[in-house]
């Protein structure tokens, strides 16, 4: 108050104001609006915080010529600065640029076994394998509308760590299957530090993995199909159960009521059922017969089979593997990677390592929690051992697979098949063989007769007559020795 009083009251209001009323006092705050004001309007600097004192201090000082003349000394010695910043710009070129080119220009670093490139991030751990080709992403959604260019098998995973710390990384599966990656699958990834963080898959984009996915994936679709058709027919089975009971529970309470006579079988309908069932069961034989009838070739035409379902899924898969490419996932974040980082098959194997077993290291096949099985499937396993075995003998017997020495004491399973099938082709043989014998005896006729015609003529007549005559008796003795040898055959 005193302080008031003396340096603002008593200048403004005058001397001896012990008391002020309510229009002294905003009188006194109008007259120092404009200080206040004033004061508002000052800049902000450091040399304030050094008081009146001090800065009074530096006037009064020779503080300014001696900056001047330090300015003056660094623009001397502007050319040796310049020196120093050129080495430090080499040197840094030299330690940098060289790795930088082998990361994003020739990329020796990624193609190189030994060592990672700068842009992977890490090493990802997840259904049984790890994919070291791994990199950093901001916008996963952003980043997947490009990088599903690079006909990779892509993994979006949400990477966290116990204090917080949180990023986002696309790792490219190279290699195994996909049968168990799906949004929401958990693993741990390590960083090139080697810190650990808790990895969970948001977002995949899908593409051929292996060759070996894809000869397996045919069988894998039909077996799946499989699965879902007999889930439905097992639904369909329950819920017709299910109504069966409601109408016996029906039936039941409203028994003393007329029941309606029950629906019958058309005849058609069982024709058409019995057209059908005969009609697979032929095609199917039919199969079964073209395929038991290679014979010797049965594995070559198994593989055939094999191939022609396998086949076009692993050409489609192998054209796809070939056509990977690094370029798009690494563009995706924005760098300018305008060259093709192929990732054939060989390599993107490399990039994901599959599981082995440590060397020295033993499998244990007991399981201390395998089921008991019946006795009564042990005899049914054996029946159909038994039952494989013996249709196999009988097909082969019939085939002419065993040797001579097995076909003897099977003798009981009727004469073989195939010696039926030989001695029908022989009997062809001898009536053709037998026919051939008729001509040749015809024809030996017929130039017996023109020899007794030609035997009056002159010579050279006679003579033809008698070389067609050798000729007819030698074609004669040839078929008869034919028949001779087909018949002791048959």
């Amino acid at each position: 108050l005193a302080s008031l009083a003396g340096d603002a009251v008593a200048p403004l209001l005058g001397e001896g104001q012990r008391a002020l009323t309510e229009g002294q006092w905003e009188e006194l705050r109008g007259k120092l609006a404009p200080h206040l004001a004033w004061a508002a309007c000052k800049p902000a600097t450091k040399v304030e915080s050094l008081g009146l004192g001090r800065v009074r201090e530096i006037l009064a000082s020779n503080a300014r010529e001696e900056l001047a003349a330090l300015i003056e000394q660094d623009k001397a010695g502007g050319a040796e600065l310049d020196g120093v910043a050129a080495l430090e710009k080499l040197l840094r070129f030299h330690r940098d640029l060289f790795r930088l080119l082998h990361n994003f220009v020739a990329f020796t670093d990624f193609y190189s076994p030994e060592q990672l490139a700068i842009f992977q991030a890490g090493t990802l751990y997840l259904d049984s394998r790890s994919c070291e080709l791994c990199v950093e992403v901001v916008d996963p959604a952003r980043h997947a509308t490009m990088a599903g260019l690079s006909k990779c098998y892509l993994a979006y995973c949400d990477c966290t760590r116990p204090n917080g710390e949180k990023k986002q990384i696309a790792a490219v599966f190279s290699d195994g299957d996909s049968d168990y990656l799906m949004v929401g699958r958990n693993g741990v990834f390590y960083d090139r530090q080697g810190r650990d963080w808790d990895a969970t898959i948001t977002k995949i984009v899908d593409n051929p993995i292996s060759i070996r996915q894809a000869f397996w994936s045919p069988y894998k679709k039909f077996l799946r199909m499989v699965e879902e058709q007999l889930q439905k027919r097992a639904g369909a089975a329950d819920q017709a159960n299910q109504d069966r009971l409601a109408q016996a529970a029906d039936k039941t309470a409203n028994v003393d009521k007329a029941a309606a006579p029950p629906k019958k079988i058309e005849l058609g309908t069982i024709a058409l059922i019995g057209v059908a069932i005969s009609g697979a069961a032929a095609a199917i034989g039919g199969l079964l017969e073209a395929f038991f009838g290679l014979g010797l070739w049965m594995p070559v035409g198994l593989a055939g089979i094999v191939l022609a379902i396998s086949g076009p899924s692993m050409l489609i898969a192998a054209l796809k593997l070939r056509q990977r490419n690094l370029g798009p996932v690494l563009d995706a974040n924005g760098w300018a990677i305008n060259g093709r980082v192929k990732v054939n098959i060989p390599f993107g194997g490399s990039l994901t390592r599959m599981p082995t077993f440590p060397r020295g290291s033993e499998r244990s096949m007991t399981d201390p929690y395998q089921p008991k099985r019946s006795p009564w499937a042990y005899a049914a396993q054996a029946a159909l051992v038994l039952a494989l075995v013996a249709g196999t003998g009988v097909l082969g017997y019939h085939k002419g697979w065993m040797p001579r020495q097995l076909e003897q004491p099977l003798g009981f399973l009727g004469v073989p098949a195939h010696l039926s099938r030989a001695k029908a082709r022989a009997q062809e043989q001898v009536e053709e063989a037998r026919k051939a014998v008729a001509s040749a005896q015809e024809q030996l006729n017929a130039a017996t007769k023109a020899l007794e015609a030609a035997a009056d003529k002159d010579p050279a007549t006679t003579a033809r007559a008698q070389a067609r005559l050798a000729r007819a008796q030698a074609r004669n003795e040839r078929t008869l020795d034919r028949l001779e040898l087909l018949e002791r055959r048959l």
